[in-house]
């Protein structure tokens, strides 16, 4: 049975996305390759410095956090996240009590249909 070349490497994505644009790296790689590899063969590392993938950048497949070591599949999207600005938990928490505190001065219109 002869080898199919197509089951020995797999094609990849490499995106990190910045404020302006997005960097979207497509490979070739061995299969069986992880995503640390495809990070390091896509030259993101290199052209973007401020990634610090040991403290600061998180990675996922398809929007799924996952670790350097994780094999990849054909197909699938390495994501480079930048770290957050503001913690999403905090900021639905203000604008929760920013709500509250508009309600409070509802006015006139509830009293009336009490």
């Amino acid at each position: 049975m002869p080898s199919d070349a197509s089951q020995d490497s797999i094609n990849v994505e490499v995106c990190y996305a910045l404020r302006e644009r997005q960097e979207i790296v497509r490979l070739r790689l061995p299969a069986g390759a992880t995503v640390q590899r495809a990070i390091d063969a896509s030259g993101l590392l290199q052209k973007h410095p401020e990634i610090d993938l040991a403290r600061t950048n998180k990675l996922g497949v398809f929007a799924k956090l996952v670790k350097p070591d994780a094999v990849l599949r054909d197909r699938d999207r390495v994501e480079i996240y930048r770290p957050l600005i503001a913690d999403p938990k905090e900021v639905r928490r203000k604008r929760a009590e920013e709500g509250k505190v508009m309600k409070k001065g509802g006015g006139p219109a509830e009293d009336g249909a009490a």
